[in-house]
């Protein structure tokens, strides 16, 4: 029986390859399970079409529109979760690393989809930190502000995760509005192929969106332009191969890289035998080393330990392995299932034999393995392998065995452990387990400026930690050095990654037609119908109410502190008041002058305003004394609606001032508004 030709899906269609193309194996049986081949694709017409077709259609939607299209496809991912976990058995995952790889990537584009909702504009453009005054008189300010790149979003991608990897690099690069070519590595890449598959029948990505590429890139580095961008996840010499290409380097192309990682976790002197935390220790190094076979660019590499605790923390490891069955993900009792492919085997067993030279084995065979369910010639499986290693020799500290492959390395002291950390010369992630915190800050600290993400784990945190080696969406995966230098999620920021920041410097309405937001300075519109009457399709950037004046009395005061409770001396004490060098006489609570200035802006009776949420940046300028007489400007700042409610956010600029036109408070007023 003929394997299936994997299928290429480029501009718009799916492209069978122009050849037999090359065959993949099922990494449990041996058996062949598809070919692959990119023969016949036209890269430079791929590249085109996303720009042309994929490009325009995302930028036409808002940031809330791109996000519940993520929200959908998360969603419709989840009820074939069955269809990939079936295929990605055939990847040597047992069913929990299969949960591992798919529901974390579709966990990814859940998550984004949140943020997208919570943190960014339901807009087309995201404006980035403040208004820059950059002249006396208010006419002339700058402002930053973040569009889409006009490329596409080209992703190289490691085995490892075929699910996982390709949607957490599409879920940011789709909600900055940048269209995505998926390029899997080829021994797993039949799963990918099924991805791709459910997620173009869902119908739900405008067209040109996703492109996926079945076999090499051939000449697409080639037609790379300065809009477009390049993620890698593989191996470190493979990303400074693609980083020098000529394409890359003239057009100042947008290279990200997550590379070799001897990820470490060091356990903290205070964790001894019979503590929760050692136990945390070895229970994680463990699951590091057989969750996907160790195959996670995560993964624990080194563990650092007091050399008074090596022979402890082995014998308790080892104890744990033992009870690690290999074998087909088949079987209900196997935990540890195949690694991607028998090269892949053959690539760990040597890395192994370079480890040994610096130390010795004290758990398991790199050459045998007790197989349960499957022929462990035919399949890729290796067991558990545990080492004890010599920390100032540098193979401990260089060579990365990307399989069920650990390094117990002995330390004397934090400074001495901070100085192993750093011959790893970089990594993704890292793990101090221990319940001591001033150890914990040093070791942080000290390990940071080598490491993108450190978990501190102890007994405290322990129910809720997701692990030494899940990557998160809110928070940067990538790392330094050898680790690639890159950062992919980390929430908005990864986000960013997909945008061109241009500050744009401009007078007050320019600026606020550029930014759809109000700024100081730019006109205000005081019309017949206070703004708190308008529904949210009737209010415009703008929309004014100036109300007061309003005296404040020192009766008012008096009664305000009563009321609260809050008697601080500067409003209550006469004397001690004209002692304070910043007011000279007793003043008005700030919290009392935002309320005054509530009671003057509001509009009590039932309407389009449904509440008040909160205030942002408020800031009390000059004091308020007996006698002043206030008046409050309220102006809409920014409208955004919610798709899935019948009410939207609007933000309003409130500006305080008294009898002599000096501002005394400013913030920000956020309330909910109803739709028409």
């Amino acid at each position: 029986m003929t394997s299936p030709l994997l299928r290429s899906y480029v501009e718009g269609r799916w492209q069978p390859p122009a050849d037999d193309g090359r065959p993949l194996f099922d990494a449990v049986t041996g058996a062949e399970v598809a070919r692959i081949s990119s023969a016949g694709v036209d890269f430079a017409a791929a590249l085109d079409f996303g720009r042309r077709v994929g490009g325009p259609a995302l930028r036409e939607l808002t940031f809330h529109q791109r996000a519940a299209l993520l929200k959908a496809l998360g969603q419709h991912l989840r009820e074939h979760r069955d269809r990939l976990y079936a295929v990605s058995a055939r990847t040597g995952a047992t069913l929990a690393d299969s949960r591992f790889d798919v529901d974390g990537g579709i966990g990814v584009l859940l998550s984004y989809a949140s943020k997208g909702r919570r943190e960014l504009p339901d807009d087309t453009v995201y404006v980035e930190g403040a208004v820059e005054p950059l002249g006396r008189g208010g006419t002339f300010l700058g402002q930053h502000v973040c569009v889409p790149l006009h490329g596409v979003a080209v992703q190289v991608n490691a085995f490892n995760f075929p699910v996982w990897g390709p949607l957490e690099k599409l879920a940011p690069a789709f909600l900055a509005g940048v269209p995505t070519l998926v390029k899997p590595a080829s021994p797993t890449a039949f799963l990918t192929a099924e991805l791709v598959e459910i997620v173009v029948g869902s119908g739900l990505l405008p067209e040109g969106a996703l492109q996926f590429v079945a076999g090499s890139l051939g000449d697409t580095f080639d037609h790379l332009t300065g809009q477009d961008l390049v993620s890698f996840t593989g191996s470190a010499a493979t990303a400074q191969t693609l980083r020098a290409h000529p394409a890359v380097v003239r057009n100042a192309v947008r290279f990200t890289a997550e590379a070799d990682s001897l990820n470490l976790s060091a356990l903290g002197p205070d964790a001894v035998p019979g503590t929760p935390e050692f136990d945390l220790f070895v229970g994680g190094l463990v699951t590091e080393m057989t969750v996907k076979a160790g195959q996670k660019c995560t993964a624990i590499r080194r563990a650092f330990v007091p050399a008074a605790q090596v022979d402890a923390v082995v014998e308790a490891a080892a104890a744990r392995l033992a009870e690690v069955t290999v074998g087909s993900p088949a079987d209900p009792d196997v935990r540890m299932g195949a690694l991607a492919s028998l090269d892949q085997r053959e690539e760990v067993r040597r890395s192994v034999k370079a480890l040994a030279d610096a130390g010795r084995v004290v758990f398991g065979d790199p050459e045998r393995v007790a197989v349960r369910g499957a022929d462990p010639d035919r399949g890729a499986f290796l067991s558990p392998i545990l080492l004890v290693g010599d920390p100032e020799r540098a193979e401990p500290h260089e060579v990365e065995a990307f399989g069920p492959v650990a390094t117990v390395l002995p330390y004397e002291g934090t400074a001495q452990l901070v100085d192993l950390a750093a011959r790893g010369r970089g990594s993704l992630a890292g793990s101090v387990v221990t319940a001591d915190p001033a150890f914990a800050r040093d070791v942080v600290l000290g390990v940071a400026p080598w490491h993108g993400r450190l978990l501190v784990l102890n007994s405290r945190d322990a129910k809720e930690s997701t692990g030494h080696g899940s990557p998160l969406p809110p928070l940067v995966h990538g790392g330094p050095g050898r680790a690639g230098g890159g950062e992919e999620m980390g929430g908005v920021r990864g986000v960013l990654h997909h945008m061109q920041r241009t500050a744009v410097q401009a007078d007050p309405d320019t600026l606020a037609a550029v930014t759809g937001r109000w700024v100081a300075g730019a006109q205000r519109h005081v019309g017949d119908v206070h703004p708190f009457r308008k529904h949210l399709e009737d209010l415009r950037i703008g929309d004014t109410v100036v109300a007061g004046p309003r005296t404040v009395t020192q009766e008012d005061v008096e009664h305000f502190a009563e009321l609260t409770g809050d008697t601080f001396y500067a409003h209550m004490d006469a004397a001690a008041a004209a002692a304070n060098p910043l007011f000279g006489e007793r003043v008005a609570h700030g919290y009392l002058v935002v309320s005054l200035a509530a009671g003057l802006f509001v509009d009590p009776d039932p309407g389009p305003v449904l509440a008040n949420f909160g205030v942002d940046h408020l800031r009390f300028l000059a004091p308020v004394k007996f006698g002043d007489a206030l008046t409050v400007t309220l102006t809409c700042k920014q409208v955004t609606p919610r798709d899935t409610a019948d009410y939207g956010e609007v933000r309003w600029d409130a500006d305080i001032t008294r009898q002599d036109g000096e501002s005394v408070a400013r913030y920000d007023v956020l309330t909910l508004v109803a739709k028409r």
